[in-house]
């Protein structure tokens, strides 16, 4: 239900944003009925957006899975836009190449310097071909490995956004050494001396999305998922029936509310309904002030007693 609901939605805000656009080109000018009739239909067009998004209420796990995926969800440029001044990309791994699917670098948080970095899918198809979709080769660990290290050196918190449905199976990341990364990723944020906040956006998915979550606080998006793998992995792999999708996100105990009730989760962001593509600037808002309280608790920390943190969270995972 929630995925046509949410394409309504799309289109009904891209006929609001024309009328809008009509209105505004008329500036108020007498044009006989012509402008009062546009008046009415962006009331109706606001109206009915209204109503849809009400239907996206009382949702299903598999809906919150709809939605972290959905196309038009705020993506981590997005975000880093949004919450982030005098970014400064860092690209390459300093070994063999560049990895679209990891994008981050260097910039500001209410003055702070910190090292931000994430999964990143792409806007458009154009997009979403060269960053594979945000599913990470060896190359993008590397890289992220890189920004740990001089985030590390240079005494700066590291603020992750995740979103992925997993990392990169192909056979050229695989010879790269795809497992030999994510292990490593892994090892390297455990010992890490600064503090690190992680915060899933969309989907996370297996150790493509764990391997930039090894985090002192892990947030969630009130709509984003968190598993073992996906969905359709699970049902491939325990049902061999992959029509038992929605049954298969019943049992995986992926939702923001599952994972915080596990003792996963740190806190869970909320979203207006119908996730964050409805209303990206209060989404904006609100990670703000997750992350930014979060990261103020955590810079009170020593160095020895930030790493005591991480150990502690995943000690009682």
């Amino acid at each position: 239900m929630v995925d046509k609901v949410l394409d309504l939605v799309a289109k009904t805000d891209k006929q609001i944003a024309e009328a809008k656009q009509a209105l505004a080109d008329m500036n108020g000018e007498a044009v006989g009925f012509e402008y009062y009739d546009k008046q009415e239909e962006l009331e109706h067009l606001e109206g009915l957006r209204s109503d849809l998004l009400e239907q996206c209420r009382d949702l299903e796990p598999c809906d919150h899975v709809y939605i972290a995926r959905f196309a038009e969800r705020p993506h981590i440029k997005d975000f880093i836009d949004a919450l982030f001044t005098d970014f400064f990309e860092q690209r390459g791994d300093h070994l063999y190449d560049n990895d679209d699917a990891i994008y981050g670098g260097i910039a500001l948080y209410h003055k702070i310097p910190v090292t931000v970095l994430g999964h990143r899918k792409g806007a458009t198809l154009d997009e979403n071909m060269k960053c594979n979709f945000g599913m990470p080769s060896p190359e993008g660990y590397r890289k992220a490995m890189r920004m740990f290290e001089q985030a590390e050196k240079f005494n700066r918190p590291i603020i992750t956004f995740i979103d992925t449905p997993g990392a990169y199976p192909g056979m050229e990341a695989e010879a790269h050494g795809q497992g030999e990364a994510i292990a490593k990723s892994l090892a390297m944020m455990s010992h890490l001396k600064v503090p690190v906040i992680a915060v899933v956006t969309g989907e996370g998915n297996s150790g493509g999305a764990l391997a930039l979550s090894v985090a002192n606080r892990l947030l969630m998006l009130q709509y984003a998922v968190y598993s073992v793998l996906s969905p359709e992995g699970f049902c491939s792999i325990l049902f061999k029936d992959t029509s038992r999708k929605k049954e298969a996100c019943r049992l995986m105990h992926l939702t923001a509310d599952d994972m915080y009730k596990d003792g996963m989760a740190d806190e869970i962001i909320p979203e207006p309904a119908g996730g964050a593509s409805a209303d990206p600037v209060s989404v904006y808002d609100a990670m703000d002030k997750a992350i930014y309280k979060n990261l103020k608790e955590l810079m009170k920390m020593s160095p020895r007693e930030i790493v005591a943190d991480r150990h502690r969270k995943f000690r009682k995972i």
